[in-house]
């Protein structure tokens, strides 16, 4: 957890600001270890040793949670690991260009996914693929971006769950925009139809100008937006103490709105906090800041190799706190769920990997004219012409193209 205690500042005589106001490592040292726990203010639920903790602003927001809802969403973590961890393996048999691994979050995007309402739009970056389960969106479907055959094919409308953004913060001004159209619409208030938006980027997108603009247009016009930060503590290689001063849900305040800070490993804690969220917004409160205290457990992307900027210490100490066993022990102690359930998910899951691991070792290409038939909304004659070109270009060689 960043605090300015942990900078050091320049002193008279010191050299320039540019160089002297740096942590020493005394307190880098120190901020890793804060960045362990969360700080006072963490709104948490279900703590990493599976016990309940009551809350008397967020309980009211998971009321309806009894055991079987609570079965569906330890299901739905476990799913979803596992086909992160089948898709990461088949990157590295070739079979996908990149993989973006979300081991460790999955209760952030579970429980924030879930706490959607089927009118509600989600904005993702590049790592939710968690939240697309949840939002009803094929598995399979992901996987056509990784292989570079496609790019977000489902039906976004339907699904209320916007394409992936690669771009490093751009769906925060996406996401704002829509959200101002559901506010300038009058789409927000007491009816029951009312609706929200949810955007989902990192700590690192923090650093970002399209992500203090979001807030910025956001505030102004009161839009129904819930910023949703996974702070995964590590923004590739570069830490949260190194990007921020204070506590990232704090930033908040500067842009006029609020801001709080969940456990990103409790499920429970992620649900409540952001139904809490939508809700205010979809009243016409105006935005919401979650930061969501979470962990990366593997590397960035199949490109990255954590081992070279962070200590292994820190990856087991963040095991101890993992997700989906927190609800296993909470389920197991309260008498919620016996092996034979255990046991069956992890049957469902070989099986989900599987028919994924098929799907994807049997993937067609796709026939060159693809890249043309979801430029735009509508043809154009220029964008005719160019398909002809370039399907006359491909026809002239001896294959017929297929290269």
């Amino acid at each position: 957890m960043s605090s300015p205690e942990q900078w050091t500042r320049p002193q008279s005589g010191a050299g320039s600001a540019a160089t002297a106001a740096q942590p020493s490592p005394e307190q880098v040292i120190a901020g890793l270890r804060a960045t362990t726990e969360g700080g006072a203010e963490l709104t948490q639920l279900l703590n990493p040793e599976g016990e309940r903790l009551p809350s008397a602003q967020f309980d009211p927001y998971v009321a309806d949670i009894d055991d079987e809802a609570l079965r569906g969403l330890y299901r739905d973590m476990v799913l979803v690991r596992r086909a992160d961890r089948e898709s990461n393996a088949m990157q590295r048999q070739g079979q996908l260009g990149i993989w973006v691994p979300l081991l460790g979050q999955e209760a952030a995007q579970v429980g924030s996914g879930r706490a959607l309402k089927p009118q509600d739009m989600a904005f993702p970056s590049y790592r939710e693929h968690g939240v697309a389960y949840t939002r009803g969106v094929d598995f399979k479907d992901l996987l056509g971006i990784f292989r570079c055959t496609d790019h977000s094919s489902w039906d976004f409308q339907r699904h209320r769950f916007h394409p992936y953004t690669i771009v490093i913060g751009n769906q925060v001004l996406n996401a704002a925009g829509y959200a101002m159209g559901q506010k300038f619409e009058s789409k927000v208030g007491d009816d029951p139809d009312a609706e929200a938006t949810i955007c989902y980027f990192g700590d690192g997108a923090t650093s970002q100008g399209d992500v203090h603009e979001g807030f910025v247009w956001a505030a102004v016009y009161d839009a129904p937006l819930v910023f949703f930060c996974q702070n995964n503590q590590w923004a590739i290689s570069e830490p949260t103490e190194r990007q921020s001063r204070l506590p990232l849900y704090q930033r908040a305040r500067g842009y006029g709105f609020p801001g709080i800070r969940v456990d990103g490993n409790d499920v429970l804690g992620c649900l409540a906090v952001t139904r809490w969220a939508l809700d205010e917004c979809r009243r016409g409160n105006g935005p919401v800041l979650i930061e969501a205290f979470t962990y990366r457990m593997d590397a960035h992307t199949t490109t990255d190799d954590p081992t070279r900027y962070r200590l292994s210490d820190e990856v087991e100490t963040w095991k101890l706190k993992d997700p989906i066993e927190r609800v296993r022990v909470y389920l197991s102690r309260t008498g919620g769920a016996d092996a034979a359930f255990f046991d069956e998910v992890e049957a469902e899951a070989d099986r989900f990997a599987a028919e994924l691991r098929d799907y994807c070792f049997n993937m067609p290409d796709p026939p060159p004219e693809r890249i043309f038939s979801a430029v735009y909304a509508e043809p154009s004659p220029q964008l005719e012409a160019q398909r002809e070109e370039y399907l006359s270009y491909l026809a002239g060689f001896a294959d017929g193209g297929d290269r």
